[in-house]
């Protein structure tokens, strides 16, 4: 999902995204660990887009609170 796909989704969405991320990143670190995996570039690119989702999140709440944002200021 691209970068501009997450940022019309609603925190909840984001939040199940999350969660979604955070059991591939275990599922691919499982595969890992007993030698199935065939790609380990997975495992960063998976840890990146869950920072990147956070990272989304934390906009979003921000902006929530009376529309202060860190630049603003």
């Amino acid at each position: 999902m691209k970068a501009k796909e997450q940022r019309d989704l609603t925190i909840d969405e984001l939040k199940q995204r999350e969660k979604e991320l955070r059991e591939e990143q275990f599922n691919l670190k499982f595969q890992a660990a007993t030698s199935q995996l065939s790609n380990s570039a997975k495992i960063t690119q998976t840890r990146k887009d869950i920072a990147r989702v956070n990272t989304l999140i934390k906009e979003k709440e921000l902006k929530g609170n009376n529309g202060i944002t860190k630049g603003s200021v």
